[in-house]
């Protein structure tokens, strides 16, 4: 059970209002109308709580698990213990996903100023806001109904965020555009000087940054992450992408729909990312490159050069993933010869 100081547990649920919210199936036998009170791990779950199994390195905890309910593909009900019932779904995390999501839904902010926070007059307010001790809103800016500005949060002159989003404490945000349900998490970066300049002998001469940041909706950045504004194109974040922790991404860069960027990935400026693209932890992306959509990045890959529609690629220099991996069985067989 998650606990209570930091997670308001809703319910209870009944077996079948909780297959209908997952896009389920109940197996055969099941007791629709049977009620749960929260979700745990296949190790620690009891008679009341749901839990979940897809992956097969789980499969002990899954047939001895004490768990009322679990969600798990058709494939393998016949694995469950006894008096276990079933959730049947293709994809058991995401209906684990919409489950836990009716368990712990998230809540509006209580809407409230702090007496510490810095509001401008000539900033726009939405209706149900929450704006933290030390927050700072300048002069412009304009935040949609709901939205949450953590303590000493900076949100600077003429960004615009649509409704129920959130910002994370010491978060700063310039020169931004941000669309509805966008969530900053501690600390990131948003807007500042892409890193732009002009090289001489007699010294380097900054470019100035004049495009922006455009952020589109349902999009998460991790804490700490940092996002330049554009040099003259703005830098953009399509609808539904999930960026995790410390991650850098350069001036003018693209990003499409449902991108996964994993931490500490650097993409730097004027690269462009299709649709769906994955890339790992600690990947690196030089600029002014095409990686299509669908395409995936391993992690600590170092990518120079285009990566087409639907690839895989590893390694640094990264190539397809199949050859990176002949090639490193290549190099440990030489090895092997001359050690012998």
């Amino acid at each position: 059970m998650a606990d209570p100081r930091f997670f308001a547990v809703a319910g209870p649920f009944t077996l079948g209002r909780l297959a209908e919210l997952a896009g389920a199936e109940l197996a055969p036998g099941a007791d629709a109308s049977a009620l749960y009170r929260d979700v745990a791990p296949l190790d620690v779950a009891g008679p009341e709580e749901v839990s979940f199994f897809d992956n097969r390195r789980y499969l002990d905890a899954f047939t001895s698990s004490r768990a009322g309910a679990c969600i798990a593909r058709p494939t393998d009900a016949d694995k469950a213990p006894a008096g276990m019932a079933l959730i049947l779904a293709m994809d058991p995390h995401q209906a684990y996903a919409r489950i836990a999501q009716a368990f712990y839904p998230r809540k509006a902010p209580e809407a409230w100023t702090a007496p510490t926070a810095w509001v401008d007059s000539t900033a726009k307010i939405g209706e149900g806001c929450r704006i933290e001790p030390g927050a700072c809103i300048m002069a412009g800016a304009e935040i949609g109904p709901r939205c949450l500005i953590g303590a000493n949060a900076v949100i600077g002159e003429g960004v615009v965020l649509g409704e129920d989003c959130t910002i994370g404490a010491n978060a700063s945000v310039s020169h931004s555009l941000i669309g509805k349900r966008v969530t900053i998490y501690p600390g990131a970066r948003i807007g500042q000087d892409g890193f732009g300049f002009a090289m001489s002998p007699q010294g380097h001469l900054k470019v100035p940054q004049l495009g922006r940041v455009v952020i589109h909706d349902d999009v998460e950045i991790g804490a700490n992450t940092t996002i330049d504004r554009g040099a003259g194109p703005d830098t953009v974040i399509g609808a539904g992408c999930w960026i995790d922790n410390l991650v850098q991404i350069g001036h003018n860069v693209q990003l499409g729909r449902g991108c996964v960027v994993v931490a500490q990935v650097g993409i730097s400026g004027s690269t462009k990312l299709g649709d769906f693209v994955a890339l790992g932890g600690q990947a690196g992306v030089t600029g002014h490159l095409k990686i299509g959509t669908g395409a995936r990045i391993a992690a600590q890959s170092g990518v120079m050069r285009d990566v087409e529609a639907g690839s895989t690629v590893a390694g640094s220099p990264a190539l397809d993933a199949k050859e990176h991996w002949r090639q490193m069985a290549a190099l440990g067989n030489l090895a092997k010869k001359k050690a012998r």
